[in-house]
């Protein structure tokens, strides 16, 4: 369990740091000087192998984890999120240089209410990554959960920034995927379990209308309507979005995942494809790392990266807690 800690934390900075100098650009930009290698500075002037808010969200959750194990609360969760909003806890280098608009929003609302913590906005428009990129930490933690409870607790960390069903749906996703990887499954695999578990949950529990279903039809391949379902690896590149929406983040960090056979190729891939780069790369570098194991990352981005020493350990501590 603490190497599979240790390569998902190590995997998801990673990726991260990729894709933070490059952050907002578009493929056909990104295209002609493809990501190869850290980098430093560009969008963000960061230092090469500087992690953003995805990391640094990820690694607040698994410090409330560290506290109390499995009855850790969310209201922890909240106000480790807070003290990164108020004092660049867990950040790279002692700064919040990015942060999206819907979880800047609800920090501010932990901050003027500490006592509730679901602070995410629910309507539909309030549907970017921001819950999905820092949500794997939870896998470790629930794992010996039944389903039904899995999802409560998904629902309840991702409702602290972003409370709308699509969202809590596709931390749900990616983490019961996450959750088949974690037991040793091959990829493609664990993928066709995850999609049978999902889609049996669903339809059994109704904790989602048919229609955000067919929001992950992509990756659920679930039947609905007259619409045609096509396998997610089906699609070309040109038809994967990598935008801050979390359908379209999930998409291809999926698509990335599933693709490429090797950790490196697979989260050059996630940030090559532009746009939100940091987070496609996290998601993406999570289920690597996770996957592959911390052998498969390239010595010379571990040497790189920010506070490896300090993420080891939180990955360290993180592993003796849930023991």
């Amino acid at each position: 369990m603490k190497e599979k800690i240790r390569s998902a934390f190590l995997g998801l900075a990673i990726g991260d740091a990729l894709g933070v100098p490059v952050e907002f650009m578009s493929r056909a930009t990104i295209a002609e000087n493809p990501v190869r290698e850290m980098r430093g500075f560009g969008t963000h002037q960061q230092p090469a192998g500087t992690w953003s808010d995805d990391s640094s969200l990820a690694f607040c959750l698994a410090e409330a984890l560290c506290a109390k194990g499995t009855a850790y609360s969310p209201l922890e969760v909240a106000a480790n999120f807070v003290r990164w909003y108020a004092q660049a806890y867990w950040s790279a280098g002692g700064e919040v240089f990015d942060i999206g608009i819907s979880t800047a929003q609800a920090i501010r609302r932990l901050e003027s209410n500490p006592n509730n913590f679901v602070a995410g906005n629910w309507d539909e428009n309030s549907n970017g990554n921001g819950s999905l990129m820092r949500i794997l930490p939870l896998a470790f933690a629930i794992q010996q959960l039944p389903i039904s409870e899995r999802f409560e607790r998904i629902a309840d960390i991702s409702s602290i920034t972003h409370a709308h069903i699509r969202s809590i749906l596709g931390c749900f996703i990616y983490t019961e995927y996450a959750l088949l990887l974690l037991q040793g499954q091959e990829k493609h695999q664990a993928y066709a379990q995850m999609q049978a578990q999902v889609n049996a949950f669903l339809q059994k529990s109704q904790v989602c209308s048919l229609e955000e279903i067919h929001r992950y039809h992509r990756i659920l391949e679930n039947p609905y309507g007259d619409y045609l379902i096509r396998p997610l690896l089906d699609y070309s590149e040109t038809e994967i979005s990598s935008s801050g929406y979390v359908v379209a983040t999930l998409e291809a960090s999926l698509w990335c995942f599933l693709k490429y056979d090797t950790f490196e190729s697979a989260v050059l891939a996630a940030v090559n494809l532009g746009s939100d780069t940091d987070t496609t790369g996290c998601v993406t570098g999570g289920l690597a790392g996770l996957y592959h194991g911390e052998k498969s990352i390239p010595k010379a981005w571990l040497q790189t990266l920010a506070k490896r020493t300090e993420i080891e350990d939180l990955a360290e501590r993180l592993a003796d807690k849930l023991s």
